[in-house]
């Protein structure tokens, strides 16, 4: 097993999950080597044709990336983990933190076709398809924007890209409404933490209301100009908005994230021209490759 790769132990826990053959004829051919592949080249951002032999032909681990991202089988396998380490007690959701980092496009990531791609062997539109590629033009040339929201474990929710000219404020509540974490004896899938945080640039009238409304807590610091144009106002301005200090500090959660994920391998320099396929596998290795902690173990074993 090489640096990277799946442990029996993580394999055991996804294989459950994922699509098997049936009836005679396979289509899919050794999952734990091909995903493998596919993690490999995530992790270290090599050309999928300078793949290292032992993960088989690039062409196959690469057409099964392509396949289960137009599918929406890797958003499927993060509802699955995210259920499973839900009813373990592994996510923390007093605390979830959302933030953005940025994504340099190379030249390569340009030019895809108007026409969305063609699901194999259907006629709808690829899953988290977006006309623009979320491919935009700022100062520093063709950039995307990875913003993701975390728990208290740094361990993503869920991830959205935009272009890189796209403002902070008005993609929180996208966001927030990404979360789904599936219950795993049924009903209706939990969307709500107890307590978002984010930084100044979160900071609008709009997230607010959505957050109140919502009945969900949250901590943002307010910037210059809207505390000078409340004062200004006088009463009419309303109050401050509450500020803990203390659960603020807990942001560093969200930074580390993004840091763990978003920074290393593919993510800091986009080549794809399919903007989905950039942010499929930033989710659910975090829910794999974390061990249970012992007092979580004993908390869940049965009687």
């Amino acid at each position: 097993m090489g640096r990277g790769d799946l442990s029996d132990a993580e394999w055991a826990r996804l294989k459950q999950h994922l699509p098997w053959n049936v009836g005679r004829g396979g289509r899919w051919k050794s999952h734990h080597k091909v995903i493998n592949g596919i993690l490999f080249r995530q992790r270290t951002g090599i050309p999928w044709r300078d793949l290292p032999s032992r993960f088989g032909k690039w062409k196959t681990v690469y057409d099964r990336h392509r396949r289960w991202s137009a599918d929406g089988i890797w958003d499927r396998l993060l509802r699955a983990v995210q259920a499973d380490a839900d009813a373990e007690g592994r996510i923390d959701w007093t605390m979830v933190g959302v933030d953005s980092t940025s994504c340099r496009a190379h030249q390569h990531a340009a030019g895809a076709r108007e026409r969305p791609p063609r699901v194999p062997g259907r006629r709808g539109r690829p899953a988290q398809h977006r006309d623009d590629e979320a491919l935009g033009r700022s100062r520093g040339g063709l950039t995307s924007k990875i913003r993701l929201a975390s728990d208290g474990r740094r361990r993503p929710l869920d991830i959205v890209i935009t272009p890189g000219q796209w403002g902070d404020a008005p993609q929180l509540i996208p966001v927030l409404e990404r979360i789904r974490v599936p219950c795993p004896g049924g009903g209706r899938p939990r969307t709500r933490p107890d307590h978002v945080s984010g930084d100044k640039a979160y900071t609008s009238r709009r997230n607010q209301r959505y957050l109140r409304r919502g009945q969900i807590k949250h901590t943002t610091p307010e910037r210059q100009d809207q505390r000078a144009n409340r004062r200004r106002r006088w009463s009419a301005g309303g109050r401050p908005t509450g500020f803990d200090q203390a659960m603020y500090k807990r942001r560093n959660e969200v930074e580390r994230t993004i840091n763990a994920r978003a920074t290393h391998g593919e993510s800091p320099v986009r080549h794809g021209v399919r903007g989905s396929r950039l942010l499929q596998l930033l989710c659910w290795p975090h829910y794999l490759f974390h061990t249970v902690p012992p007092q979580v173990k004993a908390a869940v074993a049965p009687a």
